[in-house]
């Protein structure tokens, strides 16, 4: 089978490549990625020489690159998003293009070849849980509460458009909050840890009372899986960790594990509009996809920890912005080489 994975560079997509690869070495998988401030190809640096894998720097609104990158393709699995709340509070105009406009080019690239598409969403779409309400599921109306979230729920209504109106064979997953290995230090996990193993403080927001529901990475790339092999088309299915904790939860437990006191916490003002709780009920994809999350969120934590004790130089570079730098340059060269080069983009994805 030959995948198509956009966003592959970024946290999630990096270990989903990762996951499927050593899980099905047979399959052939084209990682599409922009390459923006969140997405880092050093995560994929160990798999550059695996013949199974090719790379091309593009953007998923490039409708022409798109509608090559699509050809002979079995399977979309659509990662590609810009995912922070606190940034869509700052300018939202991102979160349109790429969210939306960007999975409106990939469909239209393929409504008329019929690929089977898999779109990755967030649990944010569904707005805010009280302390007593129900788990979202996936039959919770939508209320999307930031930018960010809007911009999700969009591109999942349009998903689901082109199943109706196109016949597209779609599926939909709805995550929680993902932690583990190459997330972003600008995340709530690696940011604390990395605070702690620089010496500073811990920016809470609030009094940490806000909820999450949190999943190991892999977990969700297992139920990301499953829902590809054993999911109905059409449907939608909701991958949560079962580990609902309030984010002083989660700072007294990095602080308790890396042998820290609560005297490093900064308590900071509040995000505009931050939803107090969000929890999702897995019973569907349990039911249909015979699929449950299987970390413990200690132990998750614990490896979490231990690999960004292990990586130092790869969030270094990436806080001090040299990773950036490097890749702007071999842009510049790029589009400097380009007049000479006559080789067309599409001898990239050719294996």
């Amino acid at each position: 089978m030959k995948i198509l994975v956009t966003g592959g560079a970024g946290f999630i997509g990096s270990n989903f490549i990762h996951y499927w690869l050593n899980r099905h070495p047979e399959d052939k998988i084209i990682n599409l990625d922009v390459l923006t401030y969140a997405g880092n190809l050093e995560n994929l640096r160990d798999i550059d020489k695996n013949s199974n894998y090719k790379f091309i720097k593009g953007d998923i609104c490039d409708k022409k690159l798109v509608k090559k990158a699509v050809e002979n393709i079995d399977l979309i699995i659509h990662f590609a998003a810009e995912s922070h709340v606190d940034r869509s509070i700052m300018g939202s105009e991102d979160f349109i293009r790429t969210n939306v406009e960007g999975t409106r080019v990939l469909l239209d690239a393929v409504k008329e070849k019929k690929i089977r598409f898999h779109h990755v969403s967030t649990d944010e779409v569904f707005g805010e849980l009280g302390p007593t309400d129900p788990l979202f599921s996936e039959n919770t109306s939508y209320d999307p509460r930031s930018p960010y979230s809007a911009s999700k729920a969009a591109s999942d209504h349009l998903v689901r458009a082109y199943f109706y109106t196109h016949k597209l064979p779609i599926t939909i997953s709805n995550c929680t909050n993902n932690y583990g290995p190459y997330q972003f230090p600008e995340k709530l996990i690696p940011l604390f840890i990395i605070n702690l193993l620089q010496g500073k403080k811990l920016p809470l927001y609030g009094k940490g009372k806000n909820i999450r529901d949190w999943i190991y990475v892999d977990d969700h790339n297992a139920g990301v899986e499953a829902v590809i092999m054993k999911g109905k088309i059409g449907e939608t299915y909701c991958l949560g960790g079962e580990n609902e904790l309030s984010n002083m939860d989660i700072t007294r437990k990095l602080l308790d594990l890396m042998g820290k006191s609560e005297s490093e916490i900064k308590y900071v003002k509040d995000r505009p509009g931050h939803d107090f709780r969000y929890a999702m009920d897995i019973s569907k994809a349990k039911k249909e996809l015979d699929w449950r999350p299987r970390t413990d969120f200690d132990d998750g934590l614990k490896k979490t920890i231990d690999w960004y004790r292990k990586n130092k130089d790869w969030w270094e570079r990436i806080k001090s912005g040299e990773y950036r730098e490097q890749e702007n340059k071999k842009a510049r060269k790029q589009e400097n080489n380009k007049a000479r080069k006559q080789k067309n983009n599409i001898n990239i994805i050719k294996f």
